[in-house]
């Protein structure tokens, strides 16, 4: 169910947070088997149970806040009654609030500031506008220090082919993201624009041991480029413990 989960800080300061993989659900082929997708053909009961488990499992006494996710940069804080906003980056002070963001190949993101948690969707059009940093500043606008990410499975940089005009637009705002395919063409590297972006925030990229792996090449992961339609969605999770 889990490929990556933690507690990180000190007591009466620290997070729980996860990453899924598909396993653990009830989905059908080709969706099997721990389909978190909002949207799409896979049965929506399945769907349903599949997000049942996983917060029954991470977080029983906690309400969901979840987004409508649109490849932008608005962030929305989860503070009062939970419903499910259209946005790609979440925060909480509350420790009765868990937050996911979704991805099959974007690059999710969970954050610690103490106090302060976040979350983050970010594709090419996320590290282009700056969902992430929008994500940090608003956390250290409700009072967030010594921000720590962990930054989940997504494409990598040796999969990830673009057309070379597209690599131009992205690489003149984010450098780092320029990469080239195992077989020679083009490539974003969203994963390391993502990084270079935290970094400049001053924001520690903690290490997520067995996270941080390419969609594409991984069965045990979701990957739009691998399977289009027919990928699912797995997701990150964070919470304030109590």
């Amino acid at each position: 169910m889990f490929a990556f989960r933690a507690t990180h800080g000190p007591v009466g300061r620290s997070v729980e947070l996860a990453f899924t993989d598909r396993y653990g659900g009830v989905s059908a082929a080709p969706y099997d088997e721990l389909n978190l997708a909002i949207e799409g053909d896979d049965d929506p009961g399945s769907r349903a149970e599949n997000l049942r488990r996983v917060l029954a499992d991470f977080a029983p006494d906690a309400a969901l806040a979840d987004l409508r996710q649109v490849h932008g940069c608005d962030v929305v804080t989860a503070e009062g009654p939970v419903e499910r906003a259209t946005a790609d980056g979440l925060v909480t002070t509350r420790d009765d609030v868990v937050l996911m963001v979704r991805a099959a190949d974007c690059v999710p993101v969970l954050l610690s500031g103490g106090t302060v948690v976040g979350a983050a969707h970010a594709g090419r059009a996320g590290v282009l506008t700056g969902v992430v940093p929008a994500t940090v500043e608003r956390m250290r606008e409700l009072g967030a220090s010594d921000v720590v990410a962990w930054i989940g499975p997504h494409v990598c940089g040796s999969c990830y082919e673009v057309p070379g005009r597209m690599q131009e637009e992205v690489g003149r705002v984010e450098p780092r993201t320029v990469s080239t395919t195992t077989w020679g063409t083009p490539s974003l590297d969203l994963g390391a624009g993502v990084r270079a972006q935290l970094e400049r925030l001053g924001v520690e990229v903690a290490e997520a041991a067995g996270a941080t792996r390419c969609t594409r090449e991984s069965p045990d992961l979701y990957s739009h480029r691998r399977d289009g339609r027919d990928a699912g969605r797995h997701a990150g999770l964070v919470r304030i413990l109590r």
